[in-house]
């Protein structure tokens, strides 16, 4: 029994804490929000994101930057590269959080819901219009 509780407690200090969920004030309001329930189904996209069809291809990183849990179906993107925005991905499975290089998987689904938001002098978040070169170097 001592050896099973020592193998299971070494196992457990080995591995790095989960990433905190980051929240952001988004400063235009809508009633439903990505992670809300409408019955027993979760809202994975709102006003503001654009979907793209992926079938099972995976997204990657467009510059080297941190991935962050915002939701229990979204993260968030963000770059010293791009300091004022942050880019928000719905839908993927199993997501890779932590820091993440250019050009490494985020991850894979069958849809993403994508938005980009743009930091506003007083430290909210706005949705801004996606750039096609930002979604082409995400969808390579």
């Amino acid at each position: 029994m001592a050896i099973g509780l020592f193998i299971a407690t070494g196992c457990s200090a080995n591995q790095p804490p989960p990433e905190p969920v980051r929240t952001i004030e988004i400063q235009q309001s809508w009633e439903l929000q990505p992670g809300d329930a409408v019955g027993n189904h979760t809202v994975v996209a709102g006003l503001g994101d654009i979907s793209i069809q992926l079938t099972g291809e995976t997204v990657y990183a467009p510059f080297d930057g941190i991935v962050q849990p915002n939701s229990e179906s979204c993260v968030l993107f963000s770059s010293p590269e791009v300091p004022a925005y942050l880019f928000r991905l719905c839908g993927l499975d199993n997501p890779n959080i932590g820091e993440i290089a250019e050009g490494s998987a985020i991850g894979s689904g069958d849809y993403l819901h994508f938005a980009t938001l743009r930091k506003q002098p007083d430290g909210t978040w706005t949705m801004v219009e996606p750039a096609r070169n930002i979604l082409e170097r995400i969808l390579r």
